[in-house]
């Protein structure tokens, strides 16, 4: 955020979509429609969104976008079918339209699951061309560390800051996001060399072989080559961060992230001190409040004085017992369970510096 000469940030733009939308996939404000209202977003569908990086393209600065995978996906692992604003709604030979305003002869209803067709193994509601647009980056953290925390934001007091009276399990992502990896991979479209790694020296994680045959390049920028297998041609590094190794060493990843992306590393980047700097900042974490105060009110990225201590599940236990009661931290503790195998697959892949 504090290259604003070459970079525009965008900061989780599919949520609007997600939630308050006539595309919504979340159920967390369909009986709450002065909360959608409240929000701004109950116009915002996927098209408007992606439209919007079309025209701050424009601009002729490189987009970096950060967001949630579980926005591009139905709740609850459901069948994906493509968003009716950048899709076709099926209503019969001849009568194909697209409908987004969530009712159905005159009665409101949940947008999804939408009248639209879906496409082969594409788990999101993108189409894979679209999806071919993008430079893909992955973003991971312990749910041992992530759940507690997100919890925290759902009940009180800060639930009345973030707007979020429930914590919903179907929100931690770790799912959503290694199916969303797992297609960009099978595709071609990342991958398959990784971000550190030697691409003569090859590598297989978890029984996958990285060096399947597929072509990949350092282009900054994704395309849409598909060669006669329909593979992508042209895929990226993969590129994975893992937080807690962001925390331990910043300028090494951010510098190896940056190497991947084909942005240019400079120290200043860790540093966001400026009133400007503030500014944007504010700007962009402002439509999510609560969620981001410790970043709002941090100036910079600098190395932790110790690594984090991993806690025994026992201490782990009565500390969420000690903040959340004996009900919040069994919760708690059923969602970090769940979510653990998805968060150690993709900690594979993890850049290491």
């Amino acid at each position: 955020m504090t290259q604003r000469d070459t970079l525009k940030c965008v900061h989780e733009p599919f949520g609007d979509a997600f939630y308050y939308g006539p595309e919504r996939l979340s159920s967390r404000y369909e009986d709450n429609l002065a909360g959608r209202e409240d929000s701004g977003f109950t116009h915002s569908t996927y098209r408007t969104i992606l439209d919007r990086f079309e025209r701050e393209a424009s601009e002729g600065k490189r987009l970096l976008i950060k967001d949630m995978a579980y926005y591009l996906f139905p709740p609850e692992a459901s069948p994906a079918s493509i968003a009716p604003s950048v899709g076709r709604v099926k209503r019969g030979v001849g009568t194909t339209e697209a409908v987004i305003n969530g009712t159905t002869n005159g009665t409101t209803k949940a947008p999804y699951p939408y009248d639209t067709d879906a496409e082969p193994n594409n788990p999101t509601v993108i189409p894979r061309d679209t999806l071919g647009k993008f430079h893909f980056t992955f973003l991971i953290r312990h749910p041992r560390s992530s759940i507690p925390s997100y919890y925290r934001c759902c009940v009180p007091p800060l639930d009345k800051v973030t707007g979020f009276y429930d914590f919903m399990p179907s929100e931690a992502g770790y799912d959503e996001l290694r199916r969303l990896f797992d297609y960009l991979r099978s595709i071609g479209q990342v991958g398959p060399e990784t971000a550190g790694e030697n691409p003569n020296e090859g590598s297989a994680r978890n029984g996958v072989d990285l060096s399947n045959g597929v072509h990949s390049s350092n282009n900054v920028h994704s395309s849409n080559g598909v060669s006669s297998n329909g593979v992508s041609s042209n895929g990226v590094e993969v590129c994975v961060i893992d937080a807690d190794d962001l925390l331990d060493n910043p300028a090494g990843i951010v510098e190896a992230f940056c190497k991947s992306t084909g942005i240019e590393f400079t120290p200043d980047m860790l540093e966001w001190n400026t009133e400007a700097d503030q500014q944007q900042a504010e700007e962009a974490f402002g439509k999510w409040p609560g969620f981001h105060d410790d970043a709002m009110n941090s100036c910079d990225l600098k190395p932790r004085q110790h690594k984090k201590k991993v806690k025994s599940i026992q201490d782990e236990n009565t500390e969420w017992v000690e903040k959340y009661g004996e009900k919040g931290a069994k919760l708690i503790r059923q969602t970090v369970d769940a979510n653990i195998e998805d968060y150690e697959y993709l900690k594979q892949f993890a850049i290491k510096v």
